[in-house]
């Protein structure tokens, strides 16, 4: 896959992801800016935490992002019982007296986790490893997932008894947080009409695993200037209580802030959301329009925050 220079292809990827976000509008009703955030993701070479009540076809966006992409695609249900060989794979003494690897369901392009806070810590440390290395290792041999391989991992925010909920370092992992709402009125009468009828959309394969990579390539090309690369990183230090450019207000709210990986990824998710609105360069505009989705899971609160009921997206508004 080729183009005649790196402007050509930025405007393809622009002209693809306006063609996939419309194809999947066929399925999945309002929640554009959860599409929009999924396929950013996708395109940034990152991974998704999808944080919402049960019954907002969450997995019906992943099933449908998977066919519009030609993507394998894997769901993948947390349970307390579940092991890390569920999900990684094992290993078994085939008819030959040789041992042989049989891949889990991780390896395919898009995973479904659905309920990682349902698992124990020792089942979410092997996705979360799979997610950092893009390899699984099983009896001393490393096994290479599929590429473009991206986690879409889901939450309940309802209900947290019997939950082992994500320590940072690990929700750290995920480049987004994705806060999902309920639909509007008009939206869920347009969602009830449509899936209470004989009618069926045929959702059209739009690109494929060689294309994705190609533009997971481009957006790491995409030239930012100086001012805009300093403003994502200080915008990350801003977050850090009591350091140089921790603003008062940081300082009474939050216990502890973002590190550097959240820095890579507002850049990275600059670049892209630059691309994908038709421009060859990313601006501050862009930085913000990414920075709740990255910041939100790597700022902690303190009892004063909680208390004046102040939300992780209030307290990184006043940073912008």
């Amino acid at each position: 896959m080729q183009y005649a220079s790196e402007v050509e292809a930025a405007d393809a990827l622009y002209a693809s992801f306006s063609k996939v976000r419309a194809e999947i509008g066929k399925i999945i009703i309002g929640q554009d800016e959860v599409v929009k955030a999924v396929l950013i993701a996708i395109f940034s070479n990152g991974h998704c935490l999808l944080v919402g009540v049960p019954g907002l076809a969450k997995t019906l966006l992943v099933q449908t992002v998977a066919q519009v992409l030609d993507l394998s695609f894997n769901r993948i249900q947390f349970t307390p019982d579940l092991m890390p060989s569920d999900i990684i794979g094992s290993e078994i003494l085939g008819e030959d007296r040789n041992f042989k690897f049989i891949k889990g369901p991780v390896f395919s392009n898009i995973i479904l986790a659905d309920e990682i806070n349902r698992t124990p810590p020792k089942t979410q440390a092997a996705l979360l490893e799979a997610m950092q290395e893009k390899a699984v290792t099983a009896a001393g041999v490393t096994h290479q997932l599929d590429k473009p391989f991206f986690v879409l991992a889901t939450q309940n925010p309802i209900e947290q008894e019997g939950t082992y909920p994500l320590p940072e370092a690990q929700l750290d992992r995920f480049m987004f947080n994705i806060a999902l709402g309920y639909p509007s009125f008009q939206e869920e009468l347009n969602i009830v009409k449509n899936t209470t009828g004989n009618t069926v959309n045929k959702i059209n394969k739009l690109l494929n695993a060689e294309q994705i990579r190609y533009f997971q390539q481009l957006v790491r090309n995409i030239p930012i200037t100086d001012h805009v690369l300093e403003y994502a990183v200080k915008l990350t230090a801003k977050t850090r209580p009591n350091t140089a450019l921790a603003t008062p207000k940081v300082n009474q709210l939050l216990s502890w802030g973002a590190g550097p990986r959240a820095s890579q990824f507002l850049v990275l998710g600059a670049k892209c959301h630059a691309v994908i609105s038709g421009k060859y360069s990313p601006d501050i505009e862009d930085v913000q329009a990414v920075a709740k989705a990255i910041l939100r899971h790597r700022i902690v609160r303190n009892y004063r925050a909680e208390a004046e009921g102040l939300s992780a997206d209030q307290i990184i508004e006043q940073l912008y």
